[in-house]
């Protein structure tokens, strides 16, 4: 019995691959950030300036979409 990603030519493998990752971690990333975003919002002024950050640094950040890098 043969795999069917065994059967296919190299470069739709590879592709099949990529799409199987996309599926399975592409939406743990995005979570990742929204909670990394939505968190961020939430530090006060004095440890944003410990961080070199400033409230205006935090909203743009925080106004990016979730799959936004």
């Amino acid at each position: 019995m043969t795999n069917a990603s065994t059967s296919l030519p190299l470069g739709s493998r590879q592709s099949s691959s990529f799409v199987i990752w996309l599926r399975s971690r592409l939406p743990a990333r995005w979570y990742d950030r929204h909670l990394q975003r939505r968190d961020l919002s939430e530090v006060d002024d004095h440890l944003l300036r410990d961080l070199g950050l400033t409230p205006q640094d935090v909203r743009r950040e925080c106004a990016k979409s979730f799959w936004r890098t």
